[in-house]
């Protein structure tokens, strides 16, 4: 069913094809539970559930999706089902009308308590610019990039509902020419433009989740910023990777869009050679790439484009890599593409890339340059998809306003 019987035009990103699941409350933050947008409207569904009868009500009825997550891709699949037939079917007004709020009327909050955050770093093009920056008489990839998809754990305490302030980090750097490290804020703020994939279901210690096996436990992606303090991250990472540089924030979308929405943005993924391992191989409908356009917008500048296509390694090959030593998946997982770029140099999703190290500063249409970000700066994330019969499938936006150090 593509039509909704709800007046929302026919080229709306969040139509009946959408569908994202977020958390909100109207009236307090006491009453947060579950809803899903239809358009520029909130529908609580757990309100509904009740009302018809609908066995994820209580599930629903939580102030975070987990406990939707921990029920499994059938109940997802279900309850989308029945959510297309009560917004499709004008037969079901009367049941759905009086639980749709406006979208202007209610605050909208994290929507999953994060069980445990990855970063990966799934983009050649991100890889290789990165590595020509710090590494310029060496080969841009590191041997094992194109192997396997590299990682990090993250904080999973400090991702962020979009909408939230981030305070500039204080740490150690130490740049090339320094004698010693000195301690103060972060003078290389930056951001990243990513995908983060919500993971449902659970497993055991022990166990692994297969690429054939990963769209058992994806249950559905939010747009992702992996706010970076450059110069504190350069010091302290060797030789054991991103810590309080990458710690202190990452800022996740409101609204989950459900991988079934996006079936229409599927595509290959670009050609992996050398062939990976045996572990991340599987059917060619597991291993997929998407059709995701990004926009980033610095106040009021649009400064890049990336396009998500061309990621090299898929989600579920990032998943089966993240289980294949036998750790285990919560409801709630959380793990991201990292930095996603593309082959031109407006298509470079963080400052880093951009301003080359900030050697090559970008102005903003007021007149100002930056090199990184200032405070007072507000970064915003967007993106869509192709969806079916010609919809757009809306990911909605991740945005946070620079404060300063404290």
């Amino acid at each position: 069913m593509s039509h909704t019987w709800l007046d929302v035009p026919a080229d709306h990103p969040f139509g009946i094809a959408t569908l994202p699941y977020g958390v909100f409350s109207a009236g307090g933050p006491e009453q947060r539970r579950v809803g899903v947008r239809i358009g520029d409207q909130v529908l609580d569904v757990s309100a509904t559930a009740r009302a018809t009868g609908a066995d994820w009500a209580d599930a629903w009825n939580r102030p975070t999706l987990n406990d939707f997550l921990a029920l499994g891709r059938s109940a997802w699949t279900s309850a989308r089902e029945w959510l297309v037939e009560l917004l499709g079917n004008e037969a079901h007004r009367s049941e759905v009308e009086p639980h749709l709020v406006p979208l202007g009327d209610v605050t909208l909050h994290l929507p999953i308590d994060v069980a445990d955050y990855v970063d990966f770093y799934a983009s050649e093009q991100h890889a290789t610019n990165v590595g020509s920056i710090f590494r310029p008489d060496s080969a841009a990839l590191t041997p094992n990039w194109k192997h396997l998809p590299i990682g990090y754990h993250g904080r999973s305490g400090t991702v962020v509902v979009s909408g939230t302030d981030i305070v500039r980090p204080t740490g150690q750097r130490k740049a090339p020419s320094d004698a010693a490290p000195t301690f103060g804020p972060s003078i290389r703020l930056d951001i990243e433009t990513e995908l983060g994939y919500v993971v449902g279901g659970s497993t055991t210690v022990g166990s692994r989740v297969s690429v054939d096996e990963a769209s058992n436990h994806l249950f559905g992606v939010t747009l992702f910023n992996d706010w970076s303090a450059r110069d504190i991250q350069a010091w302290e990472y060797v030789p054991l990777g991103p810590f309080l540089g990458k710690s202190f924030a990452s800022s996740i979308g409101a609204w989950v869009v459900p991988m079934e929405a996006l079936a229409a943005a599927r595509v290959p993924l670009p050609t992996q050679d050398p062939e990976p391992l045996p572990y991340l191989r599987g059917a060619s409908e597991a291993s997929y790439g998407l059709d995701l356009r990004f926009e980033v917008r610095l106040n009021d500048t649009v400064i890049a484009r990336p396009p998500y296509k061309e990621l090299y390694w898929s989600p579920a090959q990032m998943l089966a890599h993240m289980t294949v030593n036998g750790a285990s998946l919560r409801p709630g997982d959380l793990f991201a593409s990292g930095t996603i770029s593309g082959n031109e140099k407006d298509q470079r999703g963080s400052l880093l890339e951009l301003t080359w190290n900030g050697k090559e500063p970008i102005t903003l249409s007021d007149g100002s340059t930056r090199g990184f970000l200032e405070d007072g700066d507000t970064v915003t994330i967007t993106a869509w998809a192709p969806g079916p019969e010609g919809a757009t499938i809306g990911l909605g936006e991740v945005t946070g306003t620079i404060r300063s150090a404290v």
